[in-house]
């Protein structure tokens, strides 16, 4: 059973995605919602599969809904605005359906969704699985499946972050270094600031030429990593046998 949420700000546009739904018999729809505060509510308390979202939310938009939940759900965008296509893939949205919305291409969108749902065992949440799977790192062209072994280091950037991994190309992924401290093993992850995480078994030295900053190597990283000053001290506890976390 896939199990989904509506989220749009127009009751006419909800009753019309509950009727097109309700010729699933597989899919199962939680509740809905038409503000963000409703929708963050409602979808941290069902944990759907799934939330068809609208663009336009009056005051907010469904950007800012997905950017307010870590993990999100897998998103189907339900709009009549078509100039947001690119933004909504680059935010690893599942489909992207103008209004009104055809059947064929409701069926096309729920087939996505049952293909990209992770197995039981490891919920990806687009990005991530338990502390010990393979991770599916979700960008808007590709997954790429890493264990956390390869994984060097994670970088905030906005509300996303950078995936730094060994010997491979970093990744930018819609998730907050939050999410990806929940679900990687520490140690050896350790959190040295509110923007970055690093793998203690991939690092190699640490230079300080002063007290405010330092440049840590880690194996499969061609660039040495700059880090400041809390980093640094944090940096340090950890290499003398300080506490693993924050």
């Amino acid at each position: 059973m896939l199990r989904v949420v509506i989220v749009d700000d127009e009751p006419l546009a909800i009753r019309a995605m509950r009727r097109l739904l309700a010729a699933h018999g597989d899919v199962a729809i939680l509740g809905e919602a038409d503000n963000l505060s409703g929708a963050v509510q409602l979808i941290s308390a069902e944990k759907p599969d799934a939330v068809f979202l609208d663009i336009d939310l009056g005051s907010s938009d469904g950007f800012q809904l997905i950017a307010r939940l870590d993990p999100a759900p897998h998103v189907v965008f339900v709009t009549a605005h078509a100039q947001y296509a690119v933004d909504a893939f680059a935010a690893a949205a599942v489909d992207y359906l103008l209004k009104p919305v055809i059947p064929e291409r409701l069926a096309e969108a729920i087939a996505r969704l049952r293909r990209n749902r992770p197995p039981p065992a490891a919920d990806a949440g687009g990005d991530s699985g338990g502390a010990h799977d393979i991770l599916k790192l979700r960008t808007p062209n590709r997954t790429v499946l890493a264990s956390p072994a390869e994984i060097a280091a994670l970088c905030a950037e906005g509300d996303f972050t950078r995936v730094v991994l060994a010997d491979q190309p970093s990744l930018l992924i819609w998730r907050t270094l939050s999410h990806f401290e929940s679900v990687l093993p520490a140690p050896p992850f350790v959190r040295l600031s509110r923007s970055l995480i690093l793998n203690r078994d991939r690092l190699r030295s640490f230079e300080t030429p002063s007290r405010n900053r330092s440049r840590v190597t880690l194996d499969g990283v061609g660039e040495p990593l700059v880090l400041g000053r809390a980093a640094t001290s944090r940096l340090r506890d950890v290499v003398s046998g300080g506490t693993e976390r924050l």
